[in-house]
């Protein structure tokens, strides 16, 4: 049993066209791993115990980093929150990005028209960043990375870094995400009023941060293309915090899951289960999602956070040719995929 990655974060749209456009010209995910219109019949308990018809783009950004599985409720409308989601309320605030290079990339966006909350600025770890907002109001921290799988003129920015988690409980939090996930290393854990967060929605206020890493390289079939990754948590010192999803349904507007590929799914339930976070999802099995399939399931960190596990099972490689790989055949599932084979799921790359 083992992580390969971040595989995607979850973002519920109202139009998954417009949004998979807008990703794609700014963020650079222009590589569908699969598109699917099909009915959500597995997520009950989160989709008010019926089954529930959608659409789903996953999105990948082969320079490096995961992707952003897409996705909008085509038999209802998608509900926004009752309220404006401030930093530390529960559940995922920020997404984070990864980037080349900060600078040039805070011009870049800014001439395209991006709404930009902060200038980049230093956080605690000396790293700089900055905030922008998508046009539906979901915010971005776009943070230089050193771990890239690729690099291309196409964008300034790789794939899915992470991202800021609002917790209620720091101490149950970190052992959580440091237990279950391999995220260990704490690379930084202050308090305080924090200037680098005063363009975000809530950042003037008092706040307890910590930020994680998983201190060795991942393995696996993804892990290559994936990259390092790191996790955010975020506590409210001076205000009690809401449920970002409370009164709604997986699936409504805003990030609804953090995902993570993984080998050895029945061990990993296993493990859940003993450290007390059970499967509350299990597919029990190979599920298709269009052109791929896997085995997927889902667990809630201490504050009932959505957090899927993948399990990769068939992959397209070249679609044109019917050539797609079958990972449950593979002798060495620890070893990464070789580089040339990863790149040629940029053949199926959409250009703006």
């Amino acid at each position: 049993m083992f992580i390969s990655g971040i595989q995607q974060i979850g973002i519920g749209v109202s139009n998954v066209h417009e949004a998979f456009k807008w990703y794609r010209q700014h963020f650079g995910m222009d590589v569908p791993m699969f598109e699917e219109a099909a009915v959500a019949g597995l997520m009950l308990p989160y989709t008010g115990g019926q089954p529930q018809a959608r659409h789903a783009i996953l999105a990948l950004n082969l320079q490096g980093g995961g992707g952003m599985e897409i996705w909008q409720y085509t038999g209802r409308t998608p509900v926004p929150p009752a309220f404006q989601p401030q930093l530390g309320d529960l559940g995922i605030g920020i997404a984070k990005v990864k980037c080349k290079d900060v600078w040039a990339c805070f011009h870049d966006l800014r001439k395209r028209g991006v709404n930009m909350l902060t200038n980049p600025v230093p956080r605690p770890d000396g790293e700089e960043h900055f905030f922008v907002k998508d046009p539906w109001g979901n915010p971005f921290e776009v943070v230089g990375a050193k771990d890239w799988f690729a690099q291309n003129d196409r964008s300034l920015t790789g794939g899915m870094y992470g991202a800021f988690v609002g917790v209620s409980d720091m101490e149950r939090s970190i052992r959580f995400y440091a237990d279950i996930l391999g995220y260990s290393t704490i690379v930084y854990d202050k308090s305080g009023d924090f200037a680098d967060l005063h363009g975000v929605d809530g950042g003037f206020g008092t706040y307890r941060r910590v930020l994680l890493r998983h201190p060795e390289k991942r393995k696996g079939p993804f892990s290559r293309l994936l990259g390092d990754t790191e996790i955010e948590l975020i506590q409210s010192t001076g205000r009690t915090p809401r449920k970002i999803f409370e009164n709604r349904f997986w699936g409504d507007l805003g990030y609804i899951h953090l995902c993570f590929d993984i080998t050895g799914m029945a061990e990993m339930k296993q493990f859940c289960a003993e450290k007390g976070h059970p499967f509350t999802v299990d597919s029990s099995g190979s599920f298709d999602m269009g052109e791929a399939a896997g085995y997927f399931s889902y667990i809630e960190d201490p504050d009932g956070t959505l957090i899927e596990f993948v399990e990769t099972h068939k992959i397209p490689i070249l679609k044109k040719v019917g050539w797609y790989l079958d990972l449950r055949k593979r002798s060495s599932p620890e070893k990464p995929l070789p580089t040339w084979m990863l790149k040629t799921l940029g053949f199926g790359r959409v250009k703006s």
